[in-house]
């Protein structure tokens, strides 16, 4: 298949946060500490040229979904902009949003409607750049279930996972005029798709770039070769009309307050979308980065990933990152204006203007576009993947 040419970068040794958080321990609690001082050696490693030492949070655990981020540690665009980034991996206890309110992390990857209930709750956190442009999240049911429209879901048993995840759906069900709580049957559904294959769900709910995969790497039984495309029908939010926010680098609002740590976002944000420049333009290379990153999936289902991760930033209407205003409107309106299966909305008031801002980012793209990069990716195409059993 064919692949670009290779942005300008050097490799350099991923470092996990196990690897380097004895030897980091020290400046990491002075450098993330709330109202903390940056180091003095600035913002792009000014001054004595020392690198400023950022920690960068995670939703989860090493995967595509980060691609941009490992491929911009992994070929130099942090270390050249001056900063020593630390990414640290997530897990189901870890509330990215909320480590960087604590001071325990300089920048975290979060859904948009997550962080602001965390900020509607206290924590003074701000969205400075919107990376994910799209929604991920489908409605997958098999083609003959005969589930073609968000209204065939009347009568059946629909997965959700919940903890935040289900509003695109429930506002689906509303706009469709059907009850979430009555006209459907809800199941509370695994972070997998074993309900889906096994019958006991009719539509389940999946990531385009992780569960989806997961589908077309499973055998199906009548034919003994793996599922394709065209055994599924899928409802997609972003078609639907419902889609939310999801995955943006959140800062802690004070801090921005600090023309050093201003800098030091700027900075952060420019090497961050040279990263996902890369994974745009070098696929394979990229999800070979998250593998060697230390990645669980196999490596069928990390290229899928990184290949699905793209289509959701790329092609990026004036500038990747770029926060539209149309669609965090959108965002927070559901958020105000969905319930769920508790009768709980995200949001009890819409969130101020300081929970978000393109002041950094533009910086970042104006820096970029000023160096002949494309910010944009018009042209962009994703590449045909094919995945193995399992995802290996």
């Amino acid at each position: 298949m064919q692949r670009n040419e290779a942005l300008p970068g050097r490799s350099k040794r991923r470092r996990t946060l196990l690897a380097v958080v004895a030897a980091t321990a020290s400046a990491i609690l002075v450098a993330c500490s709330p109202g903390a001082a940056p180091t003095e050696s600035g913002p792009a490693g000014e001054g004595n040229g020392e690198l400023t030492p950022v920690t960068l949070q995670l939703q989860w655990f090493a995967q595509g979904q980060f691609a941009g981020y490992y491929a911009a540690l992994d070929q130099g665009f942090y270390e050249e902009a001056g900063l020593d980034v630390t990414i640290a991996e997530g897990g189901a206890d870890i509330v990215p949003q909320t480590a960087v309110a604590s001071g325990s992390a300089d920048f975290a990857i979060a859904w948009v409607p997550k962080a602001l209930a965390s900020r509607e709750q206290g924590a003074m956190i701000t969205d400075v750049a919107q990376i994910f442009q799209r929604s991920g999240t489908l409605q997958v049911s098999f083609a003959d279930a005969g589930i073609d429209s968000v209204a065939d879901l009347e009568g059946k048993n629909v997965g959700s996972w919940g903890f935040g995840n289900e509003f695109e759906l429930f506002a689906a069900l509303t706009e469709a005029g059907l009850d979430p709580m009555t006209d459907v049957t809800l199941v509370q559904q695994a972070f997998d798709m074993s309900g889906l294959l096994s019958g006991d769900i009719d539509a389940a709910q999946a990531m385009t770039y992780n569960e989806y995969a997961q589908l077309l790497e499973s055998v199906n039984p009548d034919t003994g070769e793996l599922y394709t495309a065209e055994d599924f029908s899928v409802l997609d939010w972003n078609d639907v009309g419902t889609a939310m926010l999801q995955d943006s680098i959140w800062a802690a609002t004070d801090r921005l307050e600090d023309p050093e740590f201003q800098a030091t976002t700027v900075a952060f944000i420019k090497a961050s979308i040279q990263g996902w420049m890369y994974a745009r333009d070098n696929p394979e290379e990229t999800a070979q980065i998250v593998v060697d990153a230390g990645s669980q999936l196999g490596a069928s289902h990390q290229l899928w990933m990184v290949n699905e991760t793209n289509r959701l930033v790329w092609p990026a209407e004036g500038g990747i990152g770029l926060i539209d205003e149309a669609a965090w409107e959108q965002t927070v309106e559901i958020a105000m204006n969905t319930a769920n299966q508790d009768g709980a909305t995200v949001l009890t008031a819409e969130p101020d203007d300081g929970a978000w801002t393109n002041e950094y980012v533009q910086q970042a793209l104006d820096e970029l576009e000023a160096e002949g990069v494309d910010v944009i990716g018009a042209d962009y195409a994703p590449i045909e993947v094919e995945l193995q059993e399992g995802g290996q």
